[in-house]
């Protein structure tokens, strides 16, 4: 080989490298505002709890009415948002299929959480749909091969629910048993909602937009949902400015802008990341409480809260 060809092939060669090194940082890139969308979605998630709280104080509503509430007014500022934007509208049949799973998905979710919350507890269901979400996740990742559950994973989550458990707590409860179990069944037929959902939303649609597919999803899952909110207490209220503004809040951040965000993360991080990362919704929710309502964490949830955060830390800063 001749002293030119030898020049020219380390160019090709460092070209090559540059390349591969450039694709790798793009990459890792992505993989980190991905993580930080899901951070922000779990973080919205949070503060919807307080704000649905509010809510019902305020107009009286049932918690299924209030979720009814939530997808129809997040669903429909995402689909103005994609209609002011100009974002493509689903039309292929693909398409449709991902903005039918996700309403159904997304009402099955609430109605089944609300379910659970009504039949036990507040706090139990709480801490049953969301503590089996990340596994669940973890299991069907696993069965399909995108994520091996090796050590380090099952630890991260056992970590994690165990920091749950004891940031929530586990209520004693004079309920019999056949109560417990229809008030847990619900509480997974919810967490595994959401599960797959998650695992749904990993896999993007050629040409589909998440705040499309979000939106248009959410409108749907509220008209499934409203006649079961309806049987339920009803959907009437007194529209007060406090109202609608608390109603409006809920619907912008912890529903349009969290759920959004949340899709949209899933492109660069795997789902079980995502499913560990909506444990802080329970975090954020607990610190806003401590905060603006005033309540008293014990000594149990501070050290659940300092393991939760450890688990969440730990699976962000995995590498691949």
């Amino acid at each position: 080989m001749s002293i030119s060809q030898k020049q020219e092939h380390q160019h090709v060669t460092t070209q090559i490298d540059s390349g591969q090194k450039a694709k790798a940082d793009g990459k890792e890139n992505n993989k980190t505002s991905g993580l930080w969308l899901l951070v922000l979605a779990g973080s919205l998630w949070g503060a919807g709890g307080l704000t649905g709280t509010l809510l019902a104080q305020h107009t009286g509503l049932t918690s299924p009415a209030i979720g009814a509430y939530r997808l129809a007014v997040g669903g429909l500022l995402l689909v103005l948002v994609v209609l002011l934007t100009g974002r493509s509208i689903p039309r292929t049949r693909p398409q449709i299929t991902r903005v039918v799973l996700i309403g159904l998905l997304a009402a099955e979710f609430q109605a089944c959480y609300f379910a659970a919350v009504s039949t036990i507890s507040v706090s139990l269901g709480t801490l049953i749909t969301i503590g089996a979400s990340p596994v669940l996740v973890l299991a069907a990742e696993s069965a399909m091969g995108r994520r091996r559950a090796d050590r380090r994973a099952l630890a991260t989550v056992g970590l994690a629910i165990v920091g749950l458990t004891l940031l929530i707590g586990v209520p004693s409860s004079g309920r019999n048993l056949t109560t417990m179990l229809a008030g847990a069944g619900f509480a997974l037929l919810a967490a595994a909602g959401f599960a797959t959902m998650t695992v749904i939303g990993s896999r993007s649609v050629a040409g589909l937009d998440e705040m499309a597919s979000t939106g248009f999803g959410f409108t749907l899952g509220a008209l499934v949902l409203a006649p079961i909110a309806a049987a339920g207490g009803g959907l009437t209220f007194t529209p007060t400015t406090g109202a609608l503004s608390l109603l409006l809040l809920l619907g912008a951040g912890p529903t349009a802008m969290a759920y959004a965000a949340y899709f949209r993360g899933l492109r660069d991080a795997q789902a079980g990341t995502a499913a560990l990362m909506a444990l802080l919704e329970p975090l954020v929710g607990t610190v806003l409480s401590v905060l603006i309502l005033g309540d008293r964490l014990g000594p149990a949830g501070i050290v659940g809260a300092a393991l939760l955060l450890t688990a969440l830390v730990i699976e962000g800063s995995k590498k691949g």
